[in-house]
């Protein structure tokens, strides 16, 4: 990896300014993968109610896609954007409100059940980015809770509404507790190249192979992997996530 992509804040992150940090903001290959996560739920219901499963989809791209990263960039600005406060409340507001809405509407069409969802989810996307309640829910746990078995776990029971079968309820559950992993490992592999890019002066040392190579450990050196690791699997959930529901169709 060349050393000038390191003065991005992310890897995905544009050249700042106008347009391109809008869609800087979005997280784009991380937006995918929540929303990945909604799709592997929906995948282990034992149905697939296309109206309520397109319903969740935009619910949650606004919830956490719009909503959530825009509220993150409020709060310390990670990602370096040139968006206004203003310009940020209000996508986070119209966002957030407008997965609510989505949220309440499918409580009176689809189920009243899915009142506890509704209200979960809209706690947990301001209380966690805004860090309130002195960060208590803005930890790795409730990140790989939120982010990953959440959407799982609400698309499912969207699609199910009842516990039915006990094969539905282990297929839930398990891809809810995958989803869990699969976010947790994201966080594992984001946190230290975050620190490369965003908090780092300089790196200094090398690393000695048995064979007598000698090779210097710089930035760059650290960060490619994990970046790479990153857009790896950014892009392989959600290809995998189409993959299982194109099959249950």
């Amino acid at each position: 990896m060349p050393e000038d992509q390191l003065a991005r804040p992310a890897f995905y992150a544009l050249r700042g300014g106008g347009w391109r940090d809008l869609v800087t903001v979005l997280h784009p290959p991380y937006t995918a993968w929540h929303l990945a996560n909604v799709a592997l739920g929906a995948a282990a219901a034992a149905e697939i109610h296309t109206d309520r499963f397109i319903a969740t989809l935009a619910a949650f791209f606004l919830a956490v896609g719009v909503g959530a990263h825009t509220l993150d960039e409020l709060n310390g600005r990670p990602l370096k954007t040139q968006l206004s406060d203003g310009t940020l409340i209000g996508l986070a507001a119209t966002s957030i409100a407008g997965a609510v809405v989505i949220g309440i509407a499918g409580c009176f069409i689809v189920s009243a059940t899915l009142i506890p969802f509704v209200l979960a989810g809209g706690f947990i996307v301001v209380a966690y980015n805004l860090e309130l309640f002195g960060g208590r829910f803005h930890t790795d746990f409730w990140l790989a809770a939120s982010w990953g078995a959440f959407p799982a776990l609400t698309s499912w029971w969207v699609n199910t509404l009842s516990f039915g079968s006990a094969k539905t309820v282990v297929a839930g559950a398990l891809v809810a507790a995958g989803c869990f992993g699969l976010t947790t490992v994201q966080r594992r592999l984001s946190t230290p190249v975050r620190r490369l890019r965003r908090k780092t002066i300089s790196v200094s040392g090398e690393q000695r192979l048995d064979d007598g190579t000698v090779i210097e450990l710089t930035a760059a050196e650290l960060a490619g992997p994990l970046d790479g690791a990153l857009r790896g699997l950014s892009w392989a959930i959600v290809v995998l996530s189409i993959g299982l529901v194109v099959i249950r169709y």
